[in-house]
């Protein structure tokens, strides 16, 4: 960061991402729990977190070990669950291509759902500058931290915290607070509503298709429904250049 603007982008982006933390916290908690009752080490657990940095896909993949699932099963559940990245990977790259090479790299690892969210809000709603990739930065880093410390507790605490706490509860409320400020538009709103409603009829699907299909499914809703705009758009100044 050479320019002080990068810096207070950083720091803008870090302020955004701590709202979300208490969030994070339980999430991480129920993680680093859950690999302790069933026998992981801290250090296996961490060594896993920082392998992983993917909450979701880490809890199923626990989950699976747990019943005795084939390895193969749990890889291809574990990258099927961490398909969406690849979209934000897509959809985030225009916007950060202006930071220097050692940054990305290290950012692409800490890429996550809160930072991501934050950051696509801020560079659609923001006049694009030099400075404003730092943003992302600054909220990845604050994630990425907030995680791992949240499993580190999680896996030292073991099963020293009450089941009766239903820190399970917090996990779909931590999501529900990076969705809920990014619906903007009717495109959004029906990508969201699409995408919740499959994800709740498809939670039994095996392998955990159904949050694969929900992905799908919100992405291609939101598409019809911006490609409808537009064609109502096109018609209505067609309609007008007529008059």
């Amino acid at each position: 960061m050479k320019h002080p603007k990068d810096k207070e982008a950083f720091l803008a982006g870090a302020k955004a991402l701590l709202p979300l933390v208490p969030g994070v916290l339980p999430f991480g908690l129920v993680t680093g729990i859950t690999a302790s009752k069933q026998g992981f080490s801290t250090l296996e657990t961490m060594g896993m977190t920082l392998l992983f940095f993917a909450g979701s896909a880490q809890l199923v993949a626990l989950q699976l070990l747990r019943d005795g699932v084939l390895p193969l099963i749990i890889l291809l559940t574990v990258l099927v669950i961490n398909l969406r990245f690849m979209m934000y990977s897509a959809s985030i790259a225009p916007h950060i291509h202006s930071l220097p090479k050692p940054l990305k790299w290290p950012l692409s690892y800490m890429l996550s759902d809160q930072a991501y969210a934050l950051s696509i809000v801020k560079f659609t709603s923001t006049p694009s500058t030099s400075h404003l990739p730092y943003f992302f930065a600054g909220s990845a880093l604050t994630m990425w931290l907030s995680w791992n410390v949240s499993v580190l507790l999680g896996a030292m605490l073991g099963t020293g915290i009450p089941e009766s706490w239903s820190l399970d509860f917090a996990i779909p409320l931590a999501f529900l607070a990076i969705l809920v400020p990014a619906i903007k538009t009717s495109p959004n709103l029906a990508a969201a509503a699409i995408g919740g409603l499959v994800a709740v009829l498809g939670i039994d699907a095996p392998y955990n298709l159904g949050m694969l299909l929900a992905a799908v499914s919100g992405i291609s809703a939101g598409l019809v429904v911006e490609s409808w705009q537009r064609h109502q758009l096109a018609k209505s100044q067609n309609g007008g250049n007529h008059e």
